[in-house]
């Protein structure tokens, strides 16, 4: 008799190997992008009680064909830049004990060259169009050692901790010039507020950059664009007086091209394309699509959890006429053109996949395709050069599509179930933002879920991008109603719709927003028989004075905020401590404890609140880690995290169904619109 296969557990995500950065050649015949394994920190030095699996990076090429690694070592090697003349490799080293510095690696022959021997980290490398120079962003020789040191922080800034960086130099990282044939470096630039964003205009006479007028500007989201000089003259562009992602120059190097929100907008409005003339006029340029006008935001925003590294997405001319971008389409991101005249047409886009980054130059594109039973492979020009998805150790399941109906129309989500045809418990997974999208992105924890026996369930409620703008904004200033009506009837439609799924044995979890929603179902609800609640936010209050973005985020979101005495009661009526008397249901609570986003407060209060309320409650708290634990935190912690879901969800929802099973009628909650 054959033995049954042991289950896959969490450590699965230890053979997982994750690509990122694709950068295009500038003939556009080949592509240069990173690969990261996971691998023990001293492969000399295995400690069985108390392993270190660390993400170790190399660098590899393909010119269409079967990629070949091109750096080799222990350490990161990231942020391949090909000049070009197509003869040197620019890249980011990081060495053992030191921050990541620029390499010069000749793609010919020889041996990576060092540039800098910074104290800081070397981040955001790019080439002149003419060879001549590389520009980088660093903090250089600057060092912050108080806290070793055991000194006071006197804070004045607004902005002095931000999440995935912890404490904010006191000076921002300097833009830096290396004149590469002359091996000259220098400061070419220290601005006053941090640059977010730049890029070089094409005749090599500087870069557009983004950045704000103070720090108080950059805390509400207020930046502008302005151009800088080979002799460090900066000039302002625009009174844009909002928030700018990305911008890319025309190729006539008058005019260009932002991705963003005009002034007055808040973070529910889609970002859109925006051509800014010279002297500052301003027109949106993404209007018409095919028989309307173009209704999604120009970024990717469908999650995934295999993303570690870097994604590039700025939309990229290709020729004076026509831009390339990514946009959200539903659970789905395609490339699309755009035109001078506002068209937009599809370039690459398949309605069940995601292009996670993409890089166009030289008449080629390389990017990174995913899909929800597919993982992310690098392409060039339409080919796949990796096979990742053959290394996978766990069956990647393709999900099934639901619909569901509200008062704005059709809504969709998808239900992911194990083999076999016995009944299983059934999980609600609700996802961040609350303007992201789940859809046809590489999830490993959906994947390992169904590979352990759950059924799981996870849609678009209202809030969601990629349905167009009226569906992302429908939860301005009421998040807990209308979004809660849309997951819930989502779930009683998956219970009819799939028999397998076990009603009587149903969980609720989620991240971020998630989390804040299934702290709010939970307290709404007693329906369900566990919940994982995971970098979550429990009160509105004071989540706004210690949130990296509480400053601006519930202005933009609820139309409140935390410093005005007449908003606090609704801020505290949308918050789930508020009800936390009428929970029930037992609480798994994750937070990681640099997570400036949410802050571990949140966390913290949630479990103080529950215990004093006799409600079964487990706290995990991760050192060292930040909002993006589940996405890219340290591969150790990551695999932690995965084992406390499985051990919560398998104690509390594995076993007999419940006696009469089937839908639980999941729309019959208290809800406020």
């Amino acid at each position: 008799m054959t033995p049954t296969p042991p289950l896959p557990g969490p450590e699965s995500l230890l053979a997982l190997v994750f690509p990122s950065d694709p950068q295009v050649s500038a003939d556009g015949q080949g592509v240069f992008f990173v690969l990261s394994r996971v691998e023990e920190e001293d492969p000399a030095r295995r400690e069985e009680d108390f392993p270190k699996p660390r993400y170790r990076s190399n660098i590899w090429q393909s010119e269409g064909g079967e990629a070949r690694q091109l750096t080799r070592g222990e350490g990161r090697d990231s942020s391949p830049r090909p000049s070009p003349d197509g003869g040197t490799l620019a890249l980011v080293r990081e060495e053992r004990g030191e921050k990541g510095q620029l390499f010069l690696l000749p793609l010919r022959s020889g041996e990576a060259r060092r540039v800098t021997r910074f104290k800081g980290p070397v981040t955001d490398v790019t080439w002149s169009p003419d060879g001549r120079f590389l520009a980088f962003l660093s903090t250089g020789d600057d060092e912050d050692r108080r806290d070793e040191r055991g000194e006071a922080r006197v804070i004045t800034r607004p902005r002095y901790r931000f999440n995935g960086r912890d404490w904010l130099p006191e000076r921002p990282a300097r833009l830096w010039l290396y004149d590469v044939a002359a091996d000259e470096l220098r400061e070419w630039h220290a601005p006053g507020v941090e640059v977010t964003a730049y890029a070089w205009w094409p005749d090599s006479r500087g870069v557009l950059l983004v950045s704000s007028e103070t720090e108080e500007g950059a805390a509400q989201w207020r930046q502008e664009a302005y151009t800088l000089g080979l002799d460090g003259t900066r000039t302002r562009l625009t009174r844009w007086n909002s928030a700018i992602v990305s911008a890319t120059p025309h190729p006539d190097g008058e005019r260009f091209v932002l991705v963003g929100r005009p002034e007055g907008k808040g973070s529910s409005e889609d970002p859109h394309l925006f051509l800014v003339e010279q002297g500052g006029s301003w027109r949106r340029l993404d209007v018409h699509f095919e028989n309307g006008g173009w209704d999604r935001p120009v970024v990717n925003l469908v999650n995934g959890d295999c993303h570690v590294g870097a994604f590039p997405e700025r939309p990229m001319w290709l020729d004076g006429d026509t831009l390339l971008f990514p946009s959200t389409v539903g659970g789905s991101c395609g490339l699309f053109r755009l035109g001078l005249d506002g068209t937009v047409t599809p370039h690459d886009h398949r309605e069940d996949g995601v292009i996670s980054a993409f890089t166009a130059r030289g008449g080629g594109v390389a990017l990174i395709r995913e899909r929800a039973d597919r993982f992310p492979e690098v392409e060039l020009n339409g080919a796949q050069v990796t096979d990742l998805h053959a290394r996978l150790p766990l069956p990647a399941r393709a999900p099934g599509r639901v619909c569901f109906i509200n008062d704005l129309g059709e809504g969709e989500g998808w239900v992911l179930l194990p083999d076999g045809d016995g009944r299983v418990p059934a999980l609600l997974s609700i996802h961040g933002g609350p303007h992201t999208a789940y859809g046809h992105g590489f999830v490993h924890e959906f994947q390992l879920l169904a590979a352990r026996g759950y059924g799981v369930c996870y849609s678009n409620p209202r809030g969601s991008v990629g349905y167009g703008q009226a569906w992302s904004s429908d939860i301005h200033g009421r998040w807990g109603s209308v979004d809660m009506d849309d997951l819930l009837a989502f779930f009683d439609v998956c219970l009819t719709s799939f028999p397998r799924l076990d009603g009587e044995r149903a969980g609720v979890m989620g991240g971020s927003y998630g989390g804040y929603m299934t702290n709010w179902i939970t307290a709404h609800t007693t329906h369900f028989r566990a919940a994982i609640t995971d970098r979550s936010i429990c009160n509105l209050i004071s989540f706004g004075g210690t949130s990296d973005i509480g400053m601006r985020f519930w202005d933009d979101e609820l139309g409140l905020n935390f410093h005005r005495r007449e908003d606090v009661p609704r801020l505290w009526d949308m918050s789930p401590l508020k009800h936390v008397e009428d929970v029930r249901t037992p609480t798994l609570i994750v937070h990681s404890v640099l997570d400036h986003r949410c802050p571990v407060e949140q966390a913290e209060q949630w479990y103080a609140a529950l215990r004093l309320h006799g409600v079964p409650v487990r706290f995990v708290r991760f050192p060292g880690e930040d909002h993006e634990l589940s996405r890219s935190g340290r591969p150790d912690r990551r695999v932690g995290r995965l084992e406390e879901y499985l051990a919560w969800l398998d104690g509390h929802l594995l076993g007999e169904a419940g006696e009469e099973g089937g839908p639980l009628g999941f729309g019959h909650h208290t809800s406020r619109s």
